[in-house]
């Protein structure tokens, strides 16, 4: 028999749009598929296999996160198939600060009203950002919230579990003064201080949509930038050199994240010319005319990850990573002091 609900259909609850949501999104969710996956969507959990051969301490690694309201601007734009790759980058760029290899993703999307061709243009996203990090699509949620949120809108967060050999989990107790911090280019504002740039520009669809010359495309579209996956690379990297620490710059951006990998009695010192600031930051900072220190404070600032090396490591790891397809170079050194980030 087949499953409806005329009753729940007129309480704003549609489940036949949930089959079709489901039947739309399974052609994204095959793009993920890689070894390990042994289960199709649709059951009551994603099942995953991994594959430990070689390691003597398998260790699992979480992150979940959302897009925040960064969400608000693919709303006004009504462009929702990028803000999935937004949801699997938060999550899968944090996991390789600990050195692993996320294995799997799970998406969970809350909406006002289930408009499948929507939901499968989201969840698009999510497969590609899947796709970018080597990692499989394995499950999700869809549901549907009348009288929580306006049917035009959702919200999406996910989740993400990878694996590290115990013996490989980075170590920052290894740092020591000297060792130099590797800028790895961000593609934008990522996905932290939306709540601060929608004030700054009075966010509305005509500004939007307004061209700015000093970003090559209109303001939407540079906002709308999805964040970079770091995890090829970043992999790429730890088997080249010695990492001793990741920082993936989100929400606090230097002054919050950097320190989250440091020892006591070290502080990471930031060359401030050799930054390579984004225009669509300068474009914030002007319009809002928002001090630096505040900035640098919010967003990453062109700068989505930092890798710490021993300085004899440096040029091969710049190297690695150019040739991973990410643009990197020294921004700064490890010094002695208990100030955290100092950037001068």
């Amino acid at each position: 028999m087949i499953s409806f609900s005329d009753s729940y259909k007129e309480a704003g609850v549609d489940v036949t749009a949930g089959y079709k949501s489901v039947e739309l999104m399974k052609s994204h969710v095959a793009r993920t598929q890689i070894p390990g996956v042994i289960s199709g969507i649709g059951g009551f959990g994603g099942l995953f296999a991994p594959d430990i051969a070689g390691m003597k301490e398998p260790v699992l690694v979480s992150g979940t996160d959302g897009v925040g309201t960064k969400i608000k601007l693919a709303f006004l734009m009504d462009k929702h198939d990028t803000v999935g790759i937004d949801c699997v980058a938060m999550c899968v760029n944090d996991i390789i600060c600990c050195g692993a290899k996320p294995l799997f993703f799970l998406d969970y999307i809350a909406c006002g009203k289930n408009f499948p061709e929507k939901i499968a243009s989201i969840v698009s996203g999510v497969a590609e950002g899947c796709v970018r990090a080597g990692c499989a699509l394995i499950g999700g949620e869809t549901a549907e919230h009348p009288g929580l949120m306006p049917e035009d809108e959702y919200d999406l967060a996910g989740f993400s579990v990878g694996v590290v050999d115990k013996a490989k989990i980075l170590d920052p107790t290894t740092q020591k003064a000297g060792d130099v911090l590797i800028a790895i280019k961000s593609s934008g504002v990522h996905s932290n201080g939306f709540s601060l740039i929608r004030k700054v520009f009075a966010i509305n669809e005509q500004n939007l949509m307004r061209h700015q010359s000093d970003l090559g495309t209109t303001l939407g579209e540079s906002l709308l930038t999805p964040t970079r996956i770091y995890v090829k690379a970043v992999l790429s990297l730890i088997d080249s050199v010695k990492v001793k620490s990741l920082s993936h710059i989100t929400g606090g951006g230097f002054y919050e994240n950097i320190p989250r990998s440091l020892p006591a009695g070290i502080a990471a010192k930031i060359d401030r010319s050799a930054v390579q600031v984004l225009p669509i930051f300068d474009l914030i900072a002007k319009t809002g005319k928002i001090p630096e220190r505040d900035m640098f404070n919010t967003f990453n600032m062109g700068v989505g990850m930092i890798a710490c090396v021993d300085k004899a490591d440096a040029d091969k790891a710049i190297a690695a990573l150019k040739a991973a397809g990410e643009d990197a170079y020294v921004i700064g050194e490890l010094i002695d002091s208990d100030e955290g980030v100092i950037i001068a």
